[in-house]
């Protein structure tokens, strides 16, 4: 089933009949949580449904790729379907392949046409879309990197980018070997600024549970045993340390160079996709979702959340025609 979807366009593939294909992938589809295929009949919101989901530009920028299913609903387009519009998506990744045709379905009448020819779509989506603009953090990760870390892996980086509000960064990269006494909890409420609605998590320290943000954010962070009292894995020394760093990065030497980022970096590894994924989403889960605060319906999800299969498994993913004539 792997090399099934791994490399071969699904609907040039003959050795399986073409119903048995399409029953396979509509059940894929069909198991995304939110999914409506009167409106999404290509499977899109299985990714793009997450608020947060940033794809970070190398001239510092940033993408948005999330859509609010009901806004877009209510949109003049609400009943369109995306790759009506979006005709070049045919793979995961399609990173430069987003390109719209306004032709292909609609506005075909010259005066149309003319209409949408110079219409600006950069904005096109912005109001069915959020994410976080800014985040308090005294973390040192974040004196260097920025909000929206994730760049290099074109597949999975805006699903990643998207953990910024729920996570510190050491949940994920902390060597934890190093530290045997480790454990989970959520970290103080941080203010956070969003463009469009609010989202994340918030805890409440008095009754324990975990609730839908407004503004602030809890984040669950990693806490180690110091002489016995318990603290943050990142620490305040390395937060100034990281800011003085910066301020004379040019001046410093190859090696001077070397030496911090080794420094800030000790305890930090970096992950395979597949094994990031797993550590968190799966039934063998390092987090304790309900220890946590979450509701067993979330802690549930949270371990069976659909996308972690099509990023973990697949390199190349190619969407068939489900609904071709």
């Amino acid at each position: 089933m792997k090399a099934f979807f791994h490399s071969i366009r699904l609907k040039n593939f003959k050795a399986y009949p073409l119903v048995f294909v399409k029953l396979v992938v509509c059940g894929l589809l069909l198991s995304a949580t939110n999914l409506s295929f009167a409106l999404d009949e290509g499977g899109c919101l299985t990714c793009h449904q997450y608020p947060g989901l940033v794809r970070h530009e190398k001239d510092g920028s940033f993408t948005v790729l999330h859509i609010d299913e009901a806004k877009y609903a209510q949109s003049p387009h609400g009943k369109v379907d995306c790759r009506k519009c979006h005709t070049g998506v045919v793979k995961v990744p399609h990173t430069g392949e987003t390109q719209v045709n306004c032709n292909t379905a609609c506005h075909r009448e010259l005066k149309d046409k003319q209409l949408v020819k110079n219409y600006p779509l950069k904005d096109f989506h912005k109001g069915e879309q959020s994410f976080i603009t800014r985040l308090d953090d005294e973390t040192a990760c974040r004196v260097c990197h920025p909000l929206y870390p994730h760049t290099e892996n074109k597949l999975v980086r805006a699903l990643l980018n998207l953990h910024t509000g729920f996570m510190v960064c050491d949940v994920c990269h902390l060597k934890k070997e190093k530290f045997p006494d480790f454990t989970f909890d959520w970290k103080d409420t941080e203010n956070a600024d969003f463009s469009g609605k609010p989202f994340g998590t918030y805890y409440n320290p008095r009754t324990q549970t975990a609730h839908k943000s407004a503004h602030f954010l809890s984040r669950i962070a990693v806490y180690v045993k110091n002489d016995g009292e318990r603290q943050l894995t990142f620490n305040p020394e390395d937060t100034r340390k990281a800011k003085e760093f910066l301020q004379k990065e040019k001046s410093l030497t190859d090696k001077q160079r070397t030496e911090g980022l080794s420094y800030f970096h000790r305890d930090i590894a970096k992950k395979e996709i597949s094994v990031a994924c797993e550590e968190c989403h799966s039934s063998h889960s390092i987090l304790d979702f309900k220890q946590l605060g979450f509701s067993e319906k979330t802690a549930t999800n949270l371990k069976s959340l659909n996308i972690k299969g099509l990023v973990t498994k697949y390199k190349t993913f190619y969407f068939p025609d489900l609904f071709e004539n």
